[in-house]
């Protein structure tokens, strides 16, 4: 079936059994799947920005007044993606033990405390600290994932993911244009001193990231089908009241009923659900009555159940999915990709003022801004895309194959770009925009594969996708910091690396032998 405009707007078809959408309405804020997906991009982008916040007026306004050299510039990019990548690594379990929303308001919160005060900032040693903490805030990318991917089912999940993580990630270039505005403003019509402009400058994400938290935790819910602590609950439920018996569920990773094994009742799920037998399970499960709901069989619902709601993973479990080749394919993607947007946000407005200096701070800022702005087209577009290919071939090969072939040609513009390190303003800007619609619809498509793997653990496997990103992102940003001013270098480092990396591992299958769901 084609694209259908009204699905913009219209109240979605559901999934009868964990109650995911099959459209994103995206003109219907009204419509819970359309105010989950709104709340997700826009945290998302609120978090990035102030994530971001530093390097735009890190470039000449906190340079000069804490007397900084390049090299501690370089150092304070590589802290603030250290911090993220602890965070997103504790984000993914903590995401599949608490919800994603309430770990993405916990993110939000954090990281807006020391984004309020950075202005206390007075020190090389003060500036290091503060974006430690502050690099908490990029952490929200992985309860924004694991949220989305928890509302909307697998032929459009692509789409919504790629669509929260591009319009999200574009605030990282709306930092560019946002904060030197509030700098200029302070100082030209408040007349305040460039010591103390900068640093009033960074309460406004301050407030704006604690008002999308608090307003996120009042006004979405958890899952499509109610709390959290109680989805296993609701899908036994939903196959109950859809005629497909509970006692039909087998003993797998990912199963959502207890099973008896030894005449007492095992707890399944996180630590808080009751342990009760499966008819007091049903008895009190909260379902929904979903309208709209889409035709399944009877096979695919006990698939759905079986393997795609997620669970509280075991350690061994959670090893598993850690160390499967599956995930190694999605985390060294990522690695390349997202590395490389993040090392390259950190030093574009840098690179272009060191071979345009007439530009200045606010020029450059602009046209760096750029890089991270395409993210609003180009992110969705690989996402979009690998929903479609998947749709007509039903094969999740077909997602696998694209996501490598926007790694490879992503590698031939990062090669492009460091050898001919251009001074023409045409060309340069050019080849940074060709690269950026392959590399954001890489991160896109990348995210498109996530939710067919290992489902049953979503959030680990983003919360380690999403880290890897931020380690590649550090790696790259060490290149970076060693290479100094010789950008045109690094670049081409960063693109061979790209293609031999996504060379290595296309050969893997992108989902585990005799995994249940996400096919």
């Amino acid at each position: 079936m084609g694209f259908k405009v009204a699905t913009l707007w219209q109240a979605p078809e559901i999934n009868p059994v964990n109650g995911k959408a099959r459209s994103i309405p995206i003109l219907n804020p009204f419509n819970k799947y359309g105010r989950v997906f709104h709340f997700a991009w826009f945290g998302f982008m609120m978090a990035f920005l102030a994530w971001y916040a530093f390097p735009p007026l890190l470039t000449v306004a906190i340079k000069t007044d804490l007397k900084l050299s390049q090299n501690e510039i370089a150092n304070s990019n590589i802290i603030a993606l250290t911090a993220t990548l602890l965070v997103r690594l504790v984000a993914g379990p903590a995401c599949d033990r608490f919800g994603p929303k309430t770990t993405f308001a916990a993110c939000l919160v954090l990281g807006a405390i020391p984004s309020a005060l950075a202005g206390t900032v007075s020190s090389v040693a003060g500036l290091y600290v503060i974006r430690f903490f502050i690099g908490i805030l990029g952490g929200s990318f992985v309860p924004c994932q694991v949220w989305s991917t928890g509302f909307f089912d697998k032929n459009v999940v692509g789409t919504s993911n790629a669509l929260t993580g591009g319009w999200g990630n574009a605030g990282g270039g709306i930092t560019y244009f946002v904060m030197p505005a509030i700098y200029d403003s302070l100082v030209k019509n408040q007349h305040l001193s460039s010591h103390v402009a900068w640093r009033v400058s960074y309460i406004v994400p301050f407030i704006i990231i604690v008002f999308t938290a608090i307003a996120m935790l009042v006004l979405c819910p958890d899952t499509p089908t109610g709390k959290w602590s109680e989805r296993h609950l609701a899908v036994q439920h939903n196959l109950q009241s859809h005629g497909v018996r509970a006692d039909n569920i087998v003993d797998v990773p990912g199963n959502i009923t207890d099973n008896k094994t030894t005449g007492t009742t095992t707890s399944v799920g996180s630590g808080d659900e009751k342990r009760l037998d499966e008819e007091a399970d049903i008895a009190q499960a909260k379902h929904s009555s979903f309208d709209h709901e889409a035709t399944m069989g009877k096979q695919d619902m006990l698939d759905a159940a079986r393997g795609e709601v997620v669970i509280k993973p075991s350690f061994k479990e959670a090893m598993s999915v850690v160390f499967s080749p599956q995930t190694a394919v999605v985390a060294l993607a990522y690695f390349c990709s997202f590395g490389a947007e993040l090392a390259i946000n950190s030093i574009l407005g840098a690179y272009y003022l060191k071979n345009f200096p007439k530009l200045g701070q606010t020029g450059t800022g602009r046209w760096a801004a750029m890089f991270g702005l395409l993210n609003v087209v180009f992110r969705p577009l690989g996402g979009i895309v690998s929903d479609f290919i998947y749709r007509k071939s039903g094969s999740v090969w077909s997602k696998k194959i694209w996501l490598h072939s926007l790694a490879i040609i992503t590698g031939a513009f990062l090669v492009a770009i460091g050898v001919t390190d251009s001074h023409s303003h045409s060309t340069m800007f050019g080849l940074v925009a060709g690269m950026a619609l392959f590399l954001e619809a890489g991160n896109g498509a990348n995210f498109a594969l996530v939710p067919h793997v290992h489902p049953f653990a979503n959030g680990i496997i983003s919360g380690v996708t999403g880290a890897t990103g931020n380690f590649g992102g550090i790696i790259f940003a060490i290149i970076f910091r060693y290479l100094g001013k010789d950008y045109g270098k690094a670049f081409w480092i960063i693109g061979v690396v790209t293609i031999g990396v996504n060379l290595a591992i296309c050969w893997i299958n992108p989902i585990p032998k005799g995994q249940i769901g996400g096919r």
